[in-house]
């Protein structure tokens, strides 16, 4: 199947909604009914809003056509974002559309039986072809500009347990193109353990080192695939985001192949 921070309320048409609709920042719809929602986010933006990004966030342009809905799931579940993606990772993310669905769906999540897939390009060949990374991630807090604080993560025994699956698709002289499987969900949990392994994704301005984070002009991280039973309706929802252009010219300078979603 192709493809937040302390606001006051704001008024929109007959609704006093906590986030301010914002119709100007772009997202495709690739799964939708009555219950949830997929998108895929494209590059840029960040998935809901925070200091430094009030109002032009993915959560608010949902707000501008799904904002009475998210409204009445609240804060506390996040307006119905049941996961989110780094700002410069591109793909998709899953909306719940009421509490119902939103609870519903987390218990897929935190049973780890909804499978979510990621395209990454990373600076070297993993030394075997396809594998578990099975290393625990801990989160902290690092000081940023102007006050402000990120949080960020790391390899470390008092973490908690992570896991990343992973298959070579293919390679040459100058990078490799994965594809991930995130089994566990932690923070950058992606980007830690394949830069752990000695494969730091292309772009990534965080863990990986210089030469490699200058080497792409955003993280070369890509959300392509979510697969899951409807956890309404119990039909298999099988969900793909096509590879961005940027990154399918990123393919083509370092002569990768990407298979066809049909080979998978």
């Amino acid at each position: 199947m192709p493809c937040l921070g302390q606001q006051p309320p704001q008024p929109y048409g007959f609704a006093l909604l906590s986030i301010t609709p914002n119709p100007d920042v772009t997202f495709k719809r690739c799964f939708e009914d009555e219950h949830l929602i997929v998108v895929s986010k494209p590059a840029g933006v960040v998935s809901m809003p925070g200091k430094g990004h009030e109002n032009d966030t993915l959560l608010n342009a949902l707000f501008a056509t799904l904002g009475t809905q998210l409204q009445k799931i609240g804060r506390t579940r996040d307006f119905g974002m049941l996961h989110r993606l780094d700002k410069d990772t591109s793909g998709l993310l899953i909306i719940a559309k009421s509490i119902a669905s939103y609870d519903a769906t987390r218990e897929l999540f935190e049973g780890r039986s909804l499978a979510k897939f990621y395209y990454a390009c990373v600076s070297h060949a993993p030394p075997k072809a396809e594998g578990i990374i099975n290393k625990p991630i801990l989160e902290y807090e690092k000081s940023g500009p102007f006050g402000t604080t990120m949080k960020l993560a790391k390899i470390h025994p008092a973490g908690k347990a992570s896991r990343t699956a992973y298959r070579l698709i293919s390679t040459s002289s100058t990078a490799s193109l994965l594809e991930c499987r995130a089994i566990t969900g932690r923070l950058h949990q992606v980007r830690i353990h394949l830069a752990a392994i000695r494969c730091p994704i292309l772009g990534d301005s965080v863990y990986a080192p210089d030469a490699v984070a200058k080497s792409n002009k955003r993280l070369a991280l890509h959300a392509h695939r979510l697969a899951f039973r409807h956890p309404m309706t119990g039909e298999t929802v099988d969900v793909r985001a096509p590879l961005p252009k940027d990154l399918q010219a990123m393919l083509r300078r370092h002569r990768l192949t990407l298979e066809s979603p049909a080979t998978k």
